[in-house]
């Protein structure tokens, strides 16, 4: 279905809709952009918060499907859940997008450019979303480039709470998700776990077995407050995982075919600290310990019943972060890190390789006058094999009227150090410097009929350099191609993004909702003057959700994303589609809800990534219990 505008007609006479209602009653509370708990309205980068209740009435298993809908987020799969799948921001690479569970880092050190890998990330006990857009990198480090994406976990509650949800629908997919939480003394925890498994499409679009996907986690937080001033803060997140997958074929044109082939993945994530306040509160100090483990490992049963390739990466990082009052005016953010990375990977090749960076970092944060914020930061990176690394960024919001008009600009740097596999891998190249970028944005936000309409628009302009690309090396292998008879990697690109994200939300009553984002992003190669891939330039989102007075409440989303380019130089073509997701939840009782939706209502055929396929209409049916 290409026709845009009678897809949302459709849906408009279909569903009037209720999203964000829980902020709706004021300003959301962020804590990605700053490293600490601020009003979205004092914070100068462009953030999105997808609440609770959003994803609960969305009813989406994978995260990706929510991000799709955010202003300047891109989201390209190799097939369904569990496949790879990419999120790009602003028109960054995926690896310039930063992935945290909780403020945890979880980019994987094992893969080819040290990017995290979406596909297995569902939804089940995720609390809320925040998106950061534009470069990160003076709180964030490496990688954040494009932007922050973080996965916030269900909370401990003061008292106790247990809820579980029930679905199943299209192609035997089915998922179970429960979590408890509650106070004993001096003890908060939240423990919950989530299952989902389903048979799935091919993800090769021109095939005809279908490829199911598997995955059961869990997720813990505990915390043991000694004192009113010192507190032990545990966490632990689980992942294991089951995915058909589909190979290449070995002669011309290569394309993915059908195939046996599997994947195994096994994600451990575990954090803990001391939290300790001074000064009656005014300096909140935090030391952590973090450690990420991952494994794959692929299957060929056609083959051998034994792995053809085994992938393994961890990070261990030490980091201390201080928040210190300065004065009723002035706050400052500080902090060290250090961090340790290893990659293995036997199959192709046995590699082994390690790698450490040190971190300082600063920021301060001063409110001169009323309703004025201005904030200035400063990193120091120092790596095992490029040296150091100095990013800067300053930032500015303004309301001249208590909120009602905000003014934001921002000017940011942003970093991404040679993953391990292009530094000490096959194709290696030791004397690779870190990608780096330089950017700017500035927009307004402006509320109406008292709050009831908000609208914003963000310009933003990003230049990269030093981009790492892989060479092809032929004869005579002179320079940077000496011993390297198949190619290697160097800091060979460079490339431009640019655009708009606007966004309007209509409250015309308390129980109807209109949210709709507009993003024009233009992402190029500076050298070529063509278009970056799997980048489309334009994306609308339209959510609408409305409360029946009866306690049925209905909703919808559209998306429409243009055309894109499936390869780097504008080889091949992705044609643009529009997707309509219908949903309604209906409660029973005061501990009970029944809910149900309609994904890809006019079963859209639609690529993200070429010869790969994507899913088509397809309904769901469940139930919520909660205490």
């Amino acid at each position: 279905m290409r026709n845009f505008k009678a897809a949302l007609a459709a849906t408009i006479a279909l569903v009037p809709a209720v999203a964000h209602a829980d902020e709706a009653e004021g300003d959301a509370i962020v804590v990605t952009a700053n490293r600490q708990e601020q009003d979205l309205s004092e914070v100068a980068q462009s953030v999105t918060v997808i609440s609770n209740a959003e994803i609960a009435q969305r009813q989406s298993i994978a995260v990706t499907d929510l991000l799709r809908t955010v202003p300047g987020v891109r989201v390209s799969a190799t097939g369904g859940l569990g496949t790879i799948t990419s999120v790009f921001i602003r028109g960054g690479n995926s690896d310039h997008t930063v992935a945290l569970i909780d403020g945890v880092k979880i980019n994987d050190p094992s893969t080819t450019a040290g990017g995290y890998d979406f596909g297995n990330l569902v939804t089940g006990n995720v609390e809320r979303i925040e998106v950061v857009r534009g470069s990160q990198s003076v709180l964030w480090g490496s990688q954040a480039i494009g932007g922050v994406v973080n996965v916030i976990t269900r909370q401990p509650t003061e008292d106790l709470a247990a809820d579980a949800s029930a679905e199943y629908g299209w192609r035997d997919t089915a998922r179970v998700v429960g979590n408890v939480s509650g106070k004993f003394g001096p003890v908060s925890l939240s423990v919950g776990g989530n299952y989902a498994r389903t048979d799935g499409f091919s993800s090769v679009a021109a095939g005809t077995e279908r490829d199911a996907y598997r995955n059961y986690g869990a997720n813990a937080k505990v915390n043991v407050a000694f004192t009113d001033a010192i507190s032990l803060d545990l966490r632990g997140w689980y992942w294991n995982s089951r995915t058909d997958i589909d190979g290449a074929s070995f002669v011309p044109p290569f394309a993915p075919v059908d195939s046996a082939e599997f994947a195994r993945m096994r994600q451990v994530i575990g954090y803990a600290g001391l939290n300790v306040a001074l000064f009656d509160g005014r300096l909140r100090n935090r030391f952590g310990f973090t450690v990420t483990d991952t494994n794959r490992r692929l299957f060929d049963p056609s083959i051998a019943s034994t792995p053809y390739f085994i992938s393994k990466g961890r990070n261990e990082r030490f980091e201390y972060q201080g928040i210190a009052d300065i004065s009723d005016m002035a706050v400052a953010t500080f902090g060290a890190e250090t961090e340790k990375s290893r990659l293995f990977n036997d199959g192709f090749g046995l590699i082994r390789a390690k790698v450490r960076q040190n971190s300082v970092y600063g920021q301060l944060a001063v409110t001169p006058v009323t309703g004025l914020t201005v904030t200035g930061g400063v990193r120091y990176d120092d790596h095992d094999t490029f040296g150091g690394k100095t990013t800067f960024a300053a930032n500015g919001v303004f309301t001249p009227n208590a909120g009602a008009t905000t003014f934001r600009a921002s000017y940011s740097e942003g970093f991404k150090a040679p993953s391990l596999y292009q530094l000490l891998g096959d194709f290696g190249n030791d004397a690779l410097v870190p990608e780096s970028s330089r950017g700017w944005e500035a927009g307004v936000t402006q509320k109406l009929v008292d709050g009831r309409m908000e609208l914003a628009a963000t310009w933003f302009q990003r230049n990269t350099r030093n981009l790492v690309d892989f060479v092809g090396c032929t004869p005579p292998l002179t320079g940077i191609c000496t011993d390297r008879p198949f190619g290697t990697y160097d800091n060979v690109g460079l490339a431009r993004a640019k655009g708009l994200e606007a966004t309007v939300t209509l409250r015309p009553t308390d129980t109807f909702t209109v949210q709709g984002a507009y993003s024009w992003v233009k992402s190029t190669d500076r050298a070529t003057g063509l278009d970056l891939a799997r980048r489309p330039r334009h994306s609308v989102s339209l959510l609408a959700d409305y409360q029946w007075g009866f306690g049925l409440s209905t909703g919808a989303t559209v998306t429409q994303v243009s055309g894109s380019w499936s390869s780097p130089g504008e080889f091949r073509r992705l044609e643009g589609y529009v997707l309509v997701d219908l949903r309604a939840a209906l409660p029973i009782g005061d501990h009970v809800e029944v809910f149900g939706r309609v994904e890809n209502l006019f079963d859209e055929r639609y690529q993200t990534v070429a010869d790969y396929g994507t899913p088509g209409r397809a309904a769901y049916v469940g139930a919520r219990f909660k205490l």
